[in-house]
């Protein structure tokens, strides 16, 4: 729990409504760069074990972000255990596991997975949001939030009204991965308070090397990448890896995780017109209403939490989000 003078240097600099410091339109940012990651991911998730890629990727990010390390470590050894448990799970949990089950489903060769993720993590971040973060939704939200999930559905299915999950394993892997990611925003948020947007993303990274090595270890999985496909992998760490997720956590600082999980919809907007500007994709009428539901929710959610007096989140007061030591350390 951070000391009474922290938190009230906190509420004046990012008050409880957010309006003034809301970064949602960074987050939206930083998510656009994930949907370049399909560009590297797809093609490299069928030359070499899913593992693989993953685990490579997160030893270059590790070595990226090598000098903030130790750093991180004596920061986060400050921290009270409700942080603690909130690192691994973000490491370990969204970081590795989710990414490896993101990158499972390419190479199930199934469309659908990575789409049908991006509709539950609103939903699911919604909830654990409210149980953790003690965030709560007006009225105003589902005006910018039911649009912008509308247009995500257009957006992914060339048929809106004629999809089909081509298995349960699909199907698993998606549910899995959007809860996942669902509580890495949730988890960004709450461990923000005491750590900066820096260490979190390095101990993120790190955590993650940890699990996905033991996971290799356990499954005795080759780690073995031809030279050739390095470049491809460091390009993959660094830009929608590290560049991305530095943004996204320093937004997320001044952004409830209400709000960053909506904007994060910009990152099928962004996979979709990669498609169409690089892969030589079409957009069937439907998908074009879509994209522009998707894009116009992000963008009005943003400029109205920015303005408005009234924001469609609202955080609770100083000293109510994180628990006395006594509670908040039994979770």
């Amino acid at each position: 729990m951070l000391p009474a003078h922290l938190w009230k240097e906190r509420a004046m600099s990012h008050p409880a409504t957010g309006h003034s410091g809301d970064r949602t339109w960074l987050v939206a940012v930083a998510a656009s760069f994930w949907g370049f990651s399909s560009l590297l991911r797809e093609p490299l998730s069928r030359q070499l074990p899913v593992l693989s890629v993953v685990l490579v990727e997160h030893i270059v990010l590790v070595l990226l972000v090598s000098p903030w390390l130790i750093p991180a470590l004596r920061s986060l050894g400050r921290c009270s255990r409700r942080t603690r448990v909130g690192v691994l799970v973000i490491g370990a949990g969204s970081s590795a596991l989710a990414t490896t089950l993101f990158t499972a489903a390419f190479r199930l060769g199934d469309p659908i997975t990575p789409q049908v993720l991006q509709k539950l993590q609103p939903v699911l971040a919604l909830v654990l949001a409210a149980a953790l973060l003690g965030e709560r939704v007006t009225r105003r939200f589902p005006l910018f939030a039911l649009p912008a999930l509308v247009g995500a559905w257009l957006l992914a299915f060339p048929d809106p009204f004629g999809v089909t999950i081509g298995g349960a394993g699909a199907a698993a892997l998606a549910v899995g991965a959007a809860l996942l990611w669902a509580a890495g925003t949730v988890l960004g948020r709450m461990v923000s308070h005491e750590l900066s947007f820096l260490h979190v993303t390095t101990l993120r990274f790190a955590v993650g090397l940890v699990a996905l090595a033991g996971f290799a270890v356990a499954t005795r999985t080759s780690v073995a990448v031809p030279p050739a496909l390095l470049p491809r992998l460091v390009v993959l760490a660094a830009v929608p890896g590290l560049l991305a997720l530095l943004l996204y956590y320093h937004a997320l600082q001044n952004t409830p995780a209400s709000r960053a999980t909506l904007a994060e919809l910009a990152f099928p907007l962004s996979a979709a017109l990669v498609g169409i500007t690089l892969l030589n994709g079409r957009l069937g009428p439907s998908q074009w209403v879509g994209l522009g539901l998707v894009l116009g929710s992000v963008v009005l959610l943003s400029l109205h939490e920015h303005r408005s007096t009234r924001p469609a989140v609202t955080l609770p007061q100083p000293g109510s989000e994180q628990r006395t030591p006594s509670t908040a350390s039994q979770r």
